[in-house]
């Protein structure tokens, strides 16, 4: 039995099958934890999705901000665009499948017996771990919700500073910027939403990389997120395990087994 977690796949299904293989993945005894963004502008969306669901039993996702943009496309709430490749499971018989099986995942996971959190943006430094278990449920109940469209239709609002959220709307909408969005934070911990470049490449001083800033964690705690591809899986911080290694844009796969601390990729065809 093995524990596996896996970055933004991103509708490369060929590399993600592949890199099943390659680590003899076995669905009758071991798990795999992804990251989130499992769709988005890659060639085979619903390939993906209908894996996913025929295999819920040994795979565990958490949503991204690809994944909330396409329940948003769905149901009008924005238009559906050409690159971000979603017409295939629009103009699916299955829709209403995908829908409700990606209102079914959580924002977070926590690992409690290996003390391992999966998110797929990562944890602002003005939560404790606790707040943000919290504010992730609290999300996961709404989309869960007949209300969920509401909470779609208002997400695409940059709520940047925890303090400020006066309302529980806000709140949800601060939750899925975090947990789905966040790359640099500012000087006063606030998320910054523009800036897309390894921090080797940031040229705006008052901005730093999420993981730099965050204290809140416990030292036998880790946290494995995705979404930053232009960091190539490299943090520097041996709490904080990045899995986005850009397949979309021909980089490659990655995926960690917890249990030797074994990285392995498949290179994008």
């Amino acid at each position: 039995m093995a524990t596996y977690f896996m970055g933004d796949i991103q509708a490369c299904f060929d590399e993600f099958e592949l890199l099943l293989k390659q680590v003899n993945f076995d669905h009758q005894q071991d798990n795999l934890y992804l990251v989130g963004d499992l769709i988005g502008r890659g060639p085979k969306p619903k390939e993906t999705l209908d894996y996913l669901i025929a295999h819920q039993s040994s795979i565990h996702p958490v949503l991204g901000n690809h994944d909330l943009h396409f329940l948003a496309v769905a149901h009008n709430i924005k238009a559906n665009k050409a690159n971000d490749n979603f017409t295939p499971l629009l103009e699916s018989t299955e829709l209403n499948d995908y829908i409700d099986y990606l209102r079914k995942q959580p924002l977070i996971r926590y690992l409690d017996d290996k003390e391992l959190i999966l998110c797929h943006a990562g944890l602002t430094p003005q939560w404790s771990l606790s707040t943000a278990l919290f504010q992730a449920n609290r999300v996961n109940a709404e989309l869960k919700s007949p209300r969920y469209k509401a909470l779609l239709s208002v997400m695409y609002n940059n709520i940047a500073n925890w303090q400020q959220c006066n309302t529980d709307q806000d709140k949800m909408v601060f939750s899925i910027n975090t947990l789905t969005r966040m790359r640099y934070c500012n000087e006063q911990g606030h998320l910054e939403f523009a800036t897309k470049v390894a921090p080797e490449n940031n040229s705006n001083p008052s901005l730093t990389p999420w993981y730099s800033q965050q204290q809140s964690l416990a030292s036998n705690q880790r946290l494995i997120f995705g979404h930053w591809a232009s960091i190539l899986g490299q943090t520097g911080h041996s709490q904080f395990i990045a899995l986005d290694t850009g397949c979309l844009w021909g980089n490659w796969l990655t995926c960690w087994r917890y249990e030797d601390n074994q990285f392995f990729t498949k290179k994008s065809l």
